[in-house]
């Protein structure tokens, strides 16, 4: 999508006299974009609508001829919508495609709705544009994300789970206190989604080919037409900005990761060893060989799917990071990379919300894991040093013997006999009992975002009054 001319010519050569053959089939084959960018044609035919308005209103064509573009333009865009249009490769992007199609729809006028314009802030202004509705799409997903969890974590604010360091039992907590934890990553990634949405809030239409240009253009009355903040301010910038596309990839990386993960826990409690969950049907397949599985498939696609958004943000930064200002046909590589990630942030966000939504927690099996691993060591540590007025580090030595007594003995820790506790240490006693069982455990967690029901209860009255 370099730069050129906008004279449309049968022969399909755009670009004037300069060139006295047409490119051959493999240059034809490398320049053309018609293939991925036509997915730009609404952002397109938006951009020159505002483009020929803005020209007409400041004299520079007549409200006749912009008045003939606008409705060749919309017809255009009717065409496209219904399937009638036929893009061509020849043509070689969405902009030559419209624009040869204008010219035959309207005649010399079409010609006029190039002025002062290059392909070079046309393609940015589109690409801005598609990325910023696509992240307007992404945060009204994540909010449906986030959503899902506040009613899982209502549900089960009281539930009891193992809470895991290195995937081995650490501490009770709650499944509620769990879902919590990814409203927290999710909202995060819906901060940045709409950060970035202000950040990349100008307009570059106008900015031309690199310098800007001659004609008395009104490029904050482009800017309010077509929804943004102000225009860029720097021309040589602007045609050669793809940090948009860098952070709309950015943002899909780090959510994608944040959905792997929760894949990757969705995988593991759905197995018959941990039996922690039950996927619907809708979100499970079969085996062709083995009758009684049910696989977690639409987690495990989340998965993997990382890995494609990941790749993509590393195939733009490789594109951009040598390329001197201003534009350069490097920048073609960028809408691919930036389409697919979108694509499949937003159909693994989608998975995961109907998964989240469907999900059988099967709060049992969470309560009889969640005493296992000896997860109250903590709390009697914790009473060791509130009640007998132990030093943290004595109380957790004792504590340590505790637990290997329990070990030898094969029970719990509230299973102990006091006689057996207080030959450990003789500051304890029966009331010891109160802080060992999981139910106790998370009820003392009050301190401010911890997993006690009551807290975790705040924080979703919280996340509910900002989602």
């Amino acid at each position: 999508m370099a730069d050129g001319s906008s004279e449309t010519k049968s022969s399909n050569q755009m670009w004037g006299g300069r060139f006295a053959s047409g490119p051959d089939a493999i240059m034809e084959e490398i320049n053309a974009s018609i293939g991925f960018d036509k997915k730009l044609y609404a952002q397109d035919i938006r951009g020159s609508i505002a483009h020929a308005t803005m020209l007409a209103h400041q004299g520079i064509i007549s409200a006749e001829d912009k008045d003939k573009i606008v409705h060749g333009l919309d017809t255009i865009l009717s065409e496209i919508d219904s399937g009638a249009f036929e893009f061509s490769r020849r043509l070689e992007d969405i902009h030559m495609n419209i624009e040869a199609r204008l010219a035959a729809l309207i005649g010399p006028a079409a010609g006029r709705l190039h002025t002062a314009r290059s392909r070079n802030d046309q393609v940015a202004l589109d690409f801005r544009l598609w990325v910023k509705e696509e992240l307007q799409k992404t945060e009204k997903a994540l909010t449906g994300l986030i959503a899902a969890f506040l009613d899982r974590a209502e549900e089960h604010a009281e539930t009891v789970m193992p809470g895991f360091t290195h995937l081995q039992t650490a501490q009770p907590v709650t499944f509620g206190h769990h879902c919590m934890a990814y409203v927290e990553m999710f909202g995060r990634d819906r901060a940045r989604v709409r950060h970035a949405i202000e950040h990349m809030d100008e307009s570059p239409i106008g900015a031309a080919a690199l310098a800007g240009t001659g004609f008395p253009i009104d490029r904050h009355m482009t800017a309010k037409a077509l929804g943004f903040r102000e225009p860029t301010r720097n021309s040589i910038d602007t045609v050669s900005d793809r940090d948009f596309a860098l952070e709309f990839l950015s943002i899909a990386a780090i959510a994608a990761t944040h959905l792997s993960r929760l894949a990757e826990e969705i995988v593991i409690w759905s197995t018959p060893q941990f039996g922690f969950i039950r996927l619907s049907d809708a979100f499970s397949t079969g085996s062709s060989i083995m009758p009684q599985k049910k696989n977690p498939d639409a987690a495990e696609l989340v998965r993997a799917k990382t890995g494609r958004v990941n790749g993509s943000l590393v195939a733009l930064l490789t594109v951009m990071k040598g390329l001197p200002l201003a534009y350069s046909k490097d920048m073609q590589e960028d809408k691919e990379q930036v389409f697919d990630a979108a694509e499949s942030l937003e159909l693994a966000i989608a998975a995961m919300t109907g998964m989240i939504r469907d999900v059988t927690i099967r709060a049992d099996r969470m309560k009889a894991a969640a005493g296992s691993g000896y997860s109250t060591a903590t709390d009697l540590a914790d009473w060791l040093v509130r009640e007998a007025g132990l030093p943290f580090r004595d109380a957790h030595h004792v504590t340590g013997r505790v637990v290997a007594l329990a070990e030898q003995k094969g029970c719990d820790l509230a299973d102990l006999p006091l006689g057996e506790l207080q030959a450990i240490n003789s500051a304890i006693t029966d009331k010891v009992y109160g802080v060992l069982t999981v139910e106790a455990s998370v009820a003392s967690r009050t301190s401010f975002g911890g997993t006690a029901p009551s807290e975790v209860r705040k924080q979703i009255a919280w996340w509910r009054a900002r989602n």
